[in-house]
């Protein structure tokens, strides 16, 4: 028992679980999107004012978690926690179009990039899953069940 619950506290090392009132989840994705037209506006500037932008958007999607930010001249890439309950193509349409509004507050001269459309990012996004490996979750399983096992041993 001692050897599957130290498997147990490796398995949990260096990636979050989430766990809440109807369910436990440890799910985080790479997203990267591209500026439109793979134009080459995101400039230090920008950058740092989209760093400043983001936890202020997230704090509207509870649970939701940005936990790095990398970005080039034209695409970002996020590592993020996105819960269950959020669909996530919702979460990442909601805060291209948030960036959008906020980027063409601050910075008129998107104007002239984009010839007066509404647009900073191209329509589409990568997403993949940051898993584990196929043995931690076979001894994370045998773990669950050495401890599901202890609670079906009912004293009457």
């Amino acid at each position: 028992m001692e050897e599957l619950v130290a498997e147990a506290i490796r398995y949990n090392r260096g990636v979050r679980t989430v766990y809440t009132g109807y369910s436990t989840y440890r799910l985080e994705y790479h997203i990267c999107w591209v500026t439109k037209y793979r134009r080459r506006i995101l400039n230090p500037g920008i950058q740092g004012y989209i760093r400043k932008l983001f936890p202020k958007l997230v704090r509207q999607m509870p649970g939701v978690e940005i936990h790095s930010v990398g970005m080039e001249l034209d695409h970002i890439h996020l590592i993020m926690t996105i819960p269950p309950k959020y669909c996530i193509s919702e979460v990442v349409s909601r805060l291209k179009t948030q960036l959008t509004s906020n980027l063409r507050k601050k910075f008129s001269w998107l104007d002239k990039v984009y010839w007066k459309e509404n647009i900073v990012w191209s329509n589409g996004y990568f997403i993949s899953s940051i898993g584990l490996d196929e043995k931690t979750i076979n001894n994370y399983v045998k773990f669950q069940g050495a401890k599901d096992s202890g609670q079906m041993e009912l004293n009457l």
